[in-house]
């Protein structure tokens, strides 16, 4: 009976984990579609005290004063990219999780492909070379160590 009752509380807790956030009820707006706009953003947005996470998830006043702003800026009519752009405006791309590609930003999206890439043509030319070592026959042995391999090989049978 105790387990069940475990595995009911961790369910439930593990169900609700989405529904928590350090939005405050007095900051949400009265029109729904404003206020999933607003959530929406703040999920994009980092907050610059906690820098891991976004505005929504931040107790950080920082990130209450950002997330009121971005209330602020949509009862204004802004729209969504414009309350993006007036925040980067005011404190950088670092206020974006997900960077935007752009010029700047273009090394930090294709470095790590290019890594890749890169690490794995090294690793086929390496296997490519050892290939070829093993191809060829004997690696460079002298005279006097190819008749000790054949004898070797002679007295215990060659494959």
């Amino acid at each position: 009976m105790r387990r069940v009752f475990l595995v009911v509380l961790v369910v439930l807790l593990s169900l609700a984990a989405p529904a928590w956030s350090a939005v405050q009820p007095d900051e949400m707006l009265r029109d729904p579609a404003l206020e999933a706009r607003a959530r929406t953003l703040s999920q994009q947005l980092r907050c610059m005290v906690c820098q891991n996470e976004s505005i929504d998830d931040s107790d950080a006043p920082l990130a209450h004063d950002l997330r009121v702003l971005v209330r602020e800026r949509l009862q204004a009519g802004d729209s969504d990219a414009q309350v993006l752009d007036f925040l980067v405006a005011r404190y950088g791309e670092f206020v974006l999780l997900k960077p935007r590609l752009s010029w700047r930003t273009a090394i930090l999206w294709g470095l790590p492909p290019v890594l890749l890439l890169g690490g794995i043509g090294l690793l086929v030319l390496a296997a490519g070379r050892g290939r070829g070592r093993l191809q060829n026959g004997s690696p460079n042995l002298t005279a006097a160590e190819q008749a000790r391999l054949k004898k070797i090989l002679a007295e215990h049978g060659s494959p």
